[in-house]
């Protein structure tokens, strides 16, 4: 059986070995990744799958392991597509995503009553989400950074156990923590996401992902400065001008007294009720 502590040792070595002229006397010409012709890669049918999954676990036959993982690269390919882009070689994504495909063959449970690929989907993309995880220019603190490792280890138990991704309640019920701290420690090492990537395209109209982003902040502040425009309506002419000349123009109650007639003590009154006008109408 192959080993799965040293992942690109022993990726590269079971994928030389099942495309190597040793185990077939099929040629392949130029390859895409890691080495492979991912033109001339078959796809296991589900019932073949478990044929294969269940020689292996009963007999430990290194050849129902090496089909399983060459019928399996596919689905590799597939799921790395997600993690394209982020600047990592794709041959590397490549092969920790089959060190994740090694993992879900190891740990599939044949008695759990689940398709291999919907167990095998989330095992490969955990595997890619810790590298990426480790290798992230964005630092965050060691605590939280341990907490997000835990918190990655107890999903992938209870991904072996109940044969599900399981969700962040079951997570942080798990590691001992507040469902708050497993999203925030989760959350500190997903991957980061371009504002302008698309997020849905059609005939030539894209939306992008800061389409869908609103600012609670800014529609707030627009409603406020709506009513208040709104309560500023009903106010007299004096009062209007206080305002205006007091929150328009900078003047002090001093220079607003001299300039309409009035005591400073009658603009403050005036003021502090055209004030309490608004706030009352809002």
């Amino acid at each position: 059986m192959y080993g799965i502590a040293n992942s690109n040792t022993v990726v590269e070595t079971v994928l030389r070995k099942i495309y190597s002229g040793e185990e077939n006397n099929m040629a392949y010409n130029k390859v895409v990744i890691a080495g492979i012709n991912t033109s001339e890669l078959t796809v296991l049918k589900e019932n073949e799958k478990m044929e294969l999954l269940r020689e292996f676990k009963e007999t430990g036959s290194k050849t129902a392991k090496d089909k399983l993982i060459k019928g399996n690269l596919r689905l590799v390919l597939s799921v790395i597509q997600k993690f394209t882009g982020r600047g990592e070689d794709i041959d590397d994504l490549f092969q920790i995503g089959v060190v994740g495909l090694i993992k879900a063959i190891n740990n599939f449970d044949l008695t759990k009553d689940v398709r291999f690929s919907t167990y095998c989907v989330p095992m490969i993309s955990g595997e890619l989400r810790r590298h990426l995880r480790d290798y992230s220019q964005i630092k965050v603190s060691r605590s939280l950074r341990d907490l997000a490792y835990k918190a990655i280890q107890a999903k992938e138990k209870l991904l072996i156990s109940l044969q599900r991704e399981p969700d962040i309640e079951e997570i942080a019920r798990e590691i001992g923590v507040k469902r708050s701290e497993a999203v925030i420690a989760l959350e500190s090492i997903s991957d980061p996401v371009s504002l302008y990537e698309p997020v849905y395209s059609d005939s030539g109209d894209t939306v992008y992902i800061m389409d869908q982003i609103g600012d609670k902040n800014d529609v707030d502040s627009w409603m406020d400065e709506f009513l208040i425009r709104d309560a500023i309506k009903a106010l007299g002419s004096r009062e209007k001008s206080i305002l205006s000349l007091r929150f328009l123009q900078g003047k002090t109650q001093v220079e607003v007294a001299r300039e309409i007639g009035i005591s400073q003590a009658q603009v403050s009154r005036l003021e502090k009720g055209a004030i309490a006008r608004i706030k009352n109408s809002i």
